[in-house]
């Protein structure tokens, strides 16, 4: 993988982690039509890494929001702590599965451009589906937390957009549009992190071959990128601009079954 290829991957990274679209189905999209052929625990982590650029991305949008929570929460102030305990909550879904299912993670980012074709497919579904509900102003609640966080473990499978899926399913169980973008950008964080970690301390498991200049130049152009899609995505979502990303989802979908097909 040469410099413009991880900096043409860095920014698709950066767009698509907060737009519905699937950020991880794009990078292997990407990397087929460069034909990068990165090993399967390489490809992971090189995605894991542009991942964590855009976990910073969240974290520099929201910091304000992130701070103020953390200060509340030692001041023992309930809402911030029932809050945090949400985030926690849906963290489960994908921590078991990370934990439990790693080597087949590893194995569908590798390549499987069929795969994320019929995922785009679903993923455009979600959010036409998602634009028709009409807005509400109910609470997200722990149990709708956790609903949110099975949809951010199914999103493990590229082509299924992380923030489509868990914005989608929030909308779906009649939450506030804003509350629930934003809750859906901070409740990955944690787990980009923690699989970020995993990764680094398993790293003398394989042999990393790829040049570390690369990965730079990807994570941040993958972090600058990401803190504008973050900012224009709440937008997006609180005016019910879904259906857009609908259209884009199942015309890229439809082109990566044919090319692989083809």
């Amino acid at each position: 993988m040469n410099f413009f290829e991880a900096l043409v991957i860095g920014i698709i990274q950066g767009l698509t982690e907060f737009l519905p679209v699937s950020s991880s189905g794009h990078i292997e999209l990407s990397k087929a039509m460069f034909g990068i052929d990165l090993m399967a625990k390489e490809s992971l982590f090189f995605t894991l890494t542009l991942h964590l650029a855009t976990a910073l991305s969240t974290i520099i949008v929201f910091r304000k929001n992130i701070s103020g929570l953390l200060i509340k929460m030692i001041q023992g102030d309930k809402e911030s702590l029932g809050f945090a305990s949400k985030i926690v909550v849906s963290m489960i879904p994908a921590g078991v599965m990370g934990f439990f299912l790693e080597d087949v993670i590893a194995s569908v980012y590798h390549q499987n451009i069929l795969l994320v074709g019929l995922m785009l497919l679903i993923t455009a579904l979600l959010l036409y589906l998602s634009d028709r509900i009409k807005t509400s102003t109910r609470a997200l609640t722990h149990k709708k937390a956790l609903m949110m966080g099975f949809s951010q473990a199914v999103a493990i499978l590229p082509g299924i957009s992380r923030s489509g899926a868990t914005i989608a399913t929030g909308i779906f169980l009649k939450s506030d549009r804003k509350s629930v973008t934003e809750f859906s950008f901070l409740m990955v964080v944690p787990i980009i992190l923690g699989s970020m970690l995993h990764s680094i301390l398993n790293a003398s498991s394989f042999e990393l071959t790829m040049e570390w200049m690369p990965i730079l130049v990807g994570f941040f152009s993958s972090l600058i990128m990401g803190i504008v899609a973050c900012i224009w995505m709440v937008r997006l979502v609180v005016l019910s601009q879904l259906k857009y990303f609908a259209i884009y989802c199942a015309v890229v979908g439809l082109w990566a079954m044919g090319y692989e097909i083809f």
